[in-house]
């Protein structure tokens, strides 16, 4: 039989046979095998078409229908549901707690993301040191970042208290006098809102940066080490150029994280002292849920997905032009 045929002979001269066996047989088995060939091509379409749709439903359709209600003026309390146009996106550059909210939002995003990369890759190379109790530190350091930011974000409402909070207790045990509202003053009220930003997620992205540095062979170190390196010059001509790809692709998601970040100044400051530290994610929120104001919230959410799309795309772009 062929099947023997094949079994017994060299695997150079298998498909010789095979185009045999296909040029010899009758015309009709032939087209089933290329109608067969032909149908299983729309196999992967059809696994695939499901999720396409659910996807479709799920994420084009609401931005479809985000960016149509943007270009009306709908107020869900006083009934009125009607066509303005551009109206709304030149109303935001006139509303002065839309200014504040992203002046703000600039800022958090800024100084939060700029202590993720610096303090992030030194708690990465701190744990990439070997030392006892390594594997303790690295399981404990992701406790912040597997709690809510609700939970976090009501912890530090207390931690940051002037009579009660562990913030002044501790200050007081050096300076008994000391008395300060830091969530009541605006500098100190949106320092400690970025506080507690990088002390949930910066374990989270020292550990993404270690990954990377998991991958950097023990070999070039000493390779270095012969050739008179020092621990500087190893981390500036090694390190860094081995793992600035892994930290510029980490602060694409990061970024996006701190523009749609809500829930802890939510429950940490509910946007306060005044709009001082509404980020423009909370803002939206308030006019959606609260104000039933669906046609303005739409408006800002729009504007910032084109904002976060422009930052993607300058990000990657200027990736690939950094690690060519």
């Amino acid at each position: 039989s062929h099947l023997n045929l094949l079994l017994y002979t060299p695997p150079c001269r298998r498909f010789h046979i095979l185009f045999n066996v296909r040029l010899f047989m009758p015309t009709e088995r032939r087209n089933i095998l290329t109608v067969g060939k032909k149908s299983m091509k729309w196999i992967p379409v059809i696994m695939i078409l499901p999720i396409v749709l659910i996807r479709g439903f799920t994420t084009i359709y609401p931005i479809l229908v985000t960016m149509l209600n943007s270009l009306y003026n709908i107020k869900v309390l006083s009934g009125i549901h009607e066509f303005t146009g551009l109206s709304n996106y030149v109303n935001v550059f006139k509303d002065d707690k839309i200014i504040s909210s992203i002046k703000f939002t600039a800022i958090f995003v800024i100084v939060s993301m700029v202590f993720h990369v610096v303090l992030g890759v030194i708690l990465a190379l701190i744990l990439n040191m070997k030392f006892k109790g390594r594997r303790f530190l690295r399981t404990i350091v992701l406790i912040p970042w597997a709690m809510p930011a609700v939970v976090i974000g009501m912890a530090a409402k207390w931690g940051f208290n002037n009579d009660y909070g562990l913030i002044n207790d501790f200050i007081r045990r050096f300076f008994s006098d000391f008395q300060y509202n830091w969530l009541i003053n605006k500098g100190s009220a949106r320092a400690a809102v970025i506080a507690m930003d990088l002390w949930k997620d910066l374990p989270f992205f020292a550990i993404l940066v270690l990954s990377g540095l998991q991958f950097i062979s023990g070999d070039i170190y000493e390779a270095a080490k012969v050739d008179g390196a020092n621990s500087f010059q190893s981390f500036k001509r090694i390190t860094l150029p081995l793992i600035i790809r892994n930290v510029l692709t980490l602060c694409i998601p990061f970024t996006l994280w701190r523009l749609t970040s809500f829930d802890l100044v939510y429950a940490m400051t509910s946007g306060g002292p005044g709009e001082d530290t509404s980020l423009i994610a909370y803002r939206i929120a308030m006019e959606s849920f609260t104000n039933l104001n669906i046609g303005y919230a739409s408006t800002l959410a729009i504007m910032l997905f084109i904002v976060m799309v422009f930052f993607s795309w300058f990000n990657i772009r200027f990736m690939r032009r950094y690690t060519e």
